[in-house]
């Protein structure tokens, strides 16, 4: 077996190194996870309209576990027909609206329901709706309704006709569109349903550090490279940028270039990208300076190797584990900054789901009875976090020269 683990080149050692790290492995399932989760984001909420934004005002800051009857009232609109590629992407909006009710009956050719109200002091609210409006999208044109006897005769929004027994309109409406329907988190303050919302932010928190990342690897790896492979006035330049980048607060200066190109989800994931490129250009550089002296380097160079073709071939190659490990922590960074932005109000805006714009729209009821509001996507950041990071210190001990 011994012998075997001789055998193994150097990054299947630091592979099996991985492997045998349990809190590295453990970030790295969440990770895996939080991407299924991302990509499948509104195939899974509950709530699969766009941004999650489903709001029914009737059941604000719920419990988690809460679940009340529904009634869904069939809108008057005709939405087009979508990709599943789109719907993976952006939702599909509703084609009913969803009403919170204690009780309903029916009553000739309408339906009287009586909408939630825990209010003991308020007097009940009951509306009535008729029933071909309730079960059906009626024509805008052509509203008319007309019932003969048991019979109903309508058109709908495709100008289709349709002539039903009351009966069947009953069925039609308590088997499709009356249930009990249940928030596993509960709903936050416009009565939206909090899962949803959670499950959606994901996508957030990972393409910020996705693209941030990327912005962060160009421009470090680029400007480290050339700094420690050239040496001299290039490296002094490329050095000052450095030192004055590190010297101005990371998120002061996400304020100001946020504020220079505005809120939009684009220049937060810019800006945010543009302030971790400092820690990569230093690792870089220092890595490429440790190596461009190497034998190895050097026999290129006497091959007549152009310098582009040396540093991307023979060098970057030989410094991807400090390059991984830094990924990883700018991962986390990132993550962070964004719930951060978002909280303080300069981030990703309403009412597109994140994270930190949660915890800035709940974080008053956390010492108002409603703690859970604030603290489910504050530990949703802390272990998404807590992953990064976990995978990041795997990575530096499974790269570890040392070992």
């Amino acid at each position: 077996m011994s012998e075997n683990k001789q055998n193994l080149s150097p990054n299947q050692k630091a592979f099996l190194r991985l492997k045998r790290n349990k809190p590295a492995i453990f970030g790295f399932f969440i990770i895996l996870f939080s991407i299924f989760i991302a990509i499948f984001g509104y195939w899974l909420a509950p709530d699969n309209t766009p941004n999650a934004n489903n709001q029914m005002i009737e059941i604000p800051l719920k419990n988690p576990g809460f679940s009340t009857l529904v009634l869904e009232y069939r809108k008057n609109t005709s939405i087009p027909e979508q990709s599943i590629f789109y719907t993976l992407l952006f939702g599909k909006p509703s084609l009913y609206k969803t009403i919170p009710i204690s009780e309903y009956n029916f009553l000739g050719d309408s339906i009287f329901i009586k909408k939630y109200n825990e209010d003991e002091f308020s007097l009940p609210e009951w509306k009535s709706y008729h029933v071909a409006d309730v079960g059906y999208p009626l024509s805008v044109q052509n509203k008319n309704i007309v019932r003969n006897g048991d019979e109903i005769s309508f058109n709908d929004n495709d100008n289709q006709g349709h002539q039903m027994t009351i009966q069947a309109l009953y069925k039609t409406i308590e088997t499709n569109q009356i249930y009990t329907k249940k928030f596993r988190l509960g709903t936050d303050q416009f009565g939206r349903d909090m899962l949803s919302r959670l499950i959606l932010g994901v996508r957030i928190s990972l393409l910020v550090g996705l693209i941030a990342v990327f912005i962060s690897l160009t421009i470090g790896l680029t400007l480290g490279a050339l700094a420690g492979y050239f040496g001299g006035r290039i490296d002094n330049i490329i050095l000052f940028l450095i030192n004055t980048a590190w010297s101005i607060p990371t998120l002061l200066l996400v304020f100001a270039i946020v504020l220079a190109l505005g809120k939009s989800i684009v220049n937060i994931f810019f800006a945010v990208g543009l302030t971790m490129w400092v820690d990569v250009a230093r690792v870089v550089r220092g890595q490429v300076m440790s190596l461009k002296t190497i034998q190895f380097v050097e026999a290129a160079k006497t091959m007549g190797f152009s310098t582009r073709k040396i540093i991307a071939r023979h060098i970057l190659p030989n410094i991807l584990g400090p390059v991984m490990v830094i990924t990883a922590a700018n991962f986390a960074t990132a993550i962070l900054l964004e719930a951060g932005l978002s909280y303080l109000g300069f981030g990703i805006q309403p009412p597109t789901p994140s994270w930190g714009t949660m915890l800035n729209e709940n974080y008053g009821y956390a010492i108002g009875g409603k703690p859970l509001l604030a603290l489910i996507p504050a530990l949703a950041i802390l272990i998404m976090v807590l992953s990064f990071n976990l995978l990041g210190n795997g990575f530096r001990d499974a790269l570890d020269v040392k070992e």
